[in-house]
């Protein structure tokens, strides 16, 4: 396999991955030539290895761990105990004039704030936080766009060992209720209004029913988002933010806390039930994003790093890490296609982005577009992008060394929620191959495993970790003898962690993800991912998106495409066929669905994930238990009682 990227010489030597090898090297006295040997020792002695990134990055430990890890077992593992030191610490040790956030609005709206500012902003709003009574344990939850203050009051938040929760304000009440609801938040942070597709939504009205239903709000923080003075008079104990922050020449006070403490609660998408709440601590955390931008992003303190995200995606919480490594972070907020498909493209160029990061869909959705910013943009700041959400399309590879940048790594990276990080993301020493994710992050036990749990090399299996790593959740709120924790990811095989993803480790160390365990298709008994199907899909022209379910049929399982077609276009017979012959002629018979049916919708989470298993249940008329996590929920009745699944 020819590969699309090939590191040179220069890149290799002056990566960080290449500088933390020599310092390893140096330590171990090993033999280390190149990143096999590097994962290799990384899973042969992890206390080593993350005890060494800890030391190569500096981790601020108020109080030293006794050990790296005692008791390694999953679940149960005790990374670092005995240790002390606080997340937001390490973000906020530069205090210079250096451009910290950039921030862009559809509205055509930015703001830039330098190191030096965005402390003394954490420092007046910790001071508002201290009046408001927060202190260690607190849940602190925002309703927020991906704006200044949202990181703001996250990072005064969590110097002070509360913990923080955040959700983007086009999530429905409901969706509100299902996540902060469950924690019990002392205080939230809210906008008056947002932008989104050229419109102004009013969120004053949503705020006032998520009061009504939360009772253990007791002050809620109003930011002018759209609005300079809105009217919040209808809203119990709320102040705005210029009148809760107050200037302060005090520091910021850094709460130094236990290695497992809780930072973050993060949320299930919610599709199948009410969303697990997911605990992450500051250790963890830290440790895992250091190395995952610093090593395998090769994030550097003079480069500008941009991911598309709303703060309810776990992204958000990855992309501000990088103020740790003294970065400079681009925030967006809006629809990235408006007012034109270019959008972040302009945007990249104009901030000199250096790390682009966003979904497989808006890769796919730019393409469709025709935008060519390799012919129309100057991107000549742009070394990497990071791809994720759901896998790359093969043809999406194309597209970017093509029509984007075609001296760019593209680095699709997979994980989650769950960890809060990646179990296969990118490396800056490795070639890029057509529908591969470059590497297995460090430290990181991965493998694919069949049904007894055997591994398997150039064979579709289940992703597993094998070993215990920091970042595994604390655990979730509300589960006192982690019952929900440990059926969540260790029951399917003992000891091993099951993550739920289906793809293949290659002949040289790549990944593949051919979709979720959960939503593979089983016609005849034979394992499909969905993304096999999409990637075919994705070549005909007039298919603007498509969702693959398989729906039970005379002792069977029968696949179904759903397609989206163009403006103008219907799906007749020749259609069919040509979808048809596609799918057959780059996959298998097995492949092709038995119907191909239009919709005019696709339904997706609000992080843009399409939902196949609510789509699943729609066709069997099983209920959906929860559609507020979704973007688009009416769409769901696009796919009931369709005439054509009865024959």
């Amino acid at each position: 396999m020819t590969a699309l990227w090939i590191p040179d010489q220069t890149t290799i030597t002056s990566s960080n991955l290449q500088a933390f090898i020599n310092r390893v090297k140096d330590v171990t006295g090993l033999p280390l030539e190149n990143y096999s040997d590097l994962y290799q020792w990384s899973i042969d002695d992890r206390p080593g290895f993350w005890q060494l990134l800890a030391e190569f990055y500096q981790i601020q430990f108020h109080t030293p761990p006794s050990a790296a890890l005692i008791n390694d077992s999953m679940p149960g593992a005790q990374w670092f105990p005995g240790a002390t030191l606080n997340y937001a610490e390490h973000l906020l040790q530069r205090k210079d004039r250096k451009s910290a956030l950039i921030f862009n609005g559809e509205n055509g709206c930015r703001r830039t704030l330098s190191y030096k500012e965005l402390y003394h902003s954490v420092a007046a709003a910790q001071k508002g936080l201290i009046e408001a009574g927060i202190k260690k344990g607190d849940r602190v939850a925002a309703f927020m766009p991906n704006c200044p203050e949202t990181i703001i009051l996250m990072l005064a938040t969590t110097a002070l060992g509360a913990i923080w929760s955040s959700c983007s304000p086009d999530f429905g009440i409901q969706g509100v209720l299902d996540r902060f609801g469950q924690i019990e938040p002392r205080l939230l942070l809210a906008v008056d209004r947002y932008f989104y597709g050229g419109k102004t939504i009013n969120c004053l009205a949503k705020i006032g029913q998520i009061q009504q239903k939360i009772p253990s709000l007791e002050t809620t923080v109003i930011v002018p988002f759209a609005n300079p003075e809105p009217d919040i008079g209808l809203l119990n104990n709320a102040k705005l933010w210029a009148d809760f922050c107050e200037p302060s020449n005090e520091p910021v006070s850094i709460v130094p806390v236990e290695f497992n403490h809780p930072l973050f609660i993060m949320y299930s998408s919610g599709t199948t039930g009410v969303p697990k709440c997911i605990v992450h601590g500051h250790g963890g955390t830290l440790l895992q994003h250091l190395k995952e931008l610093g090593l395998h992003t090769d994030l550097k303190e003079q480069d500008t790093i941009f991911f598309f995200t709303t703060c309810g995606w776990m992204m958000w919480n990855w992309l501000v890490s990088s103020l740790a490594l003294g970065a400079t972070v681009v925030l967006f907020d809006g629809s990235p296609f408006y007012p034109q498909p270019a959008t972040l493209m302009d945007m990249a160029e104009a901030e000199n982005v250096a790390i682009f990061g966003t979904s497989a869909k808006y890769i796919a959705a730019l393409q469709k577009a025709g935008v060519k910013p390799a012919s129309s943009h100057n991107l000549q700041h742009l070394k990497t992008i990071l791809s994720t959400g759901s896998p790359l399309l093969h043809e999406s590879y194309d597209y970017v060394f093509q029509n984007v940048k075609p001296d760019v790594r593209l680095s699709s990276i997979s994980g989650g929620t769950d960890i809060i990080s990646c179990f296969a993301l990118g490396c800056p020493i490795l070639p890029v191959y057509r529908g591969e994710l470059q590497c297995r992050g460090l430290g990181m036990d991965v493998h694919f495993v069949d049904t007894t749990g055997t591994p398997l090399i150039e064979e579709k299996g289940e992703l597993v970790c094998r070993s215990s790593f920091p970042s595994m959740p604390v655990g979730f709120w509300n589960d006192p003898d982690g019952t929900k924790y440990h059926n969540a990811y260790f029951n399917e095989f003992a000891g091993l962690w099951a993550h739920g993803d289906y793809g293949e480790l290659t002949g040289h160390d790549g990944i593949i993800i051919h979709g979720r365990a959960d939503a593979v298709l089983n016609p005849g008994g034979v394992r499909i991912g969905t993304a096999e199907i999409y990637r075919q899909v994705e070549k005909v022209e007039e298919v603007l998106d498509s969702i693959a379910v398989g729906q039970d049929w005379e002792d069977d399982i029968r696949i179904i495409l759903f397609v989206q077609l163009r403006d103008g276009v219907s799906l007749d017979d020749e259609l069919v066929k040509k979808i048809t012959q596609t799918i057959r002629s780059n996959t298998t018979p097995r492949h092709v669905p038995a119907k191909v049916l239009q919709v005019t919708d696709i339904p997706r989470t609000i992080s843009g994930k399409i939902v196949e298993l609510a789509v699943r249940e729609v066709i069997h008329d099983r209920p959906v238990k929860n559609t507020d996590a979704l973007a688009n929920p009416d769409a769901l009745d696009l796919f009931r009682n369709r005439q054509e699944l009865f024959s």
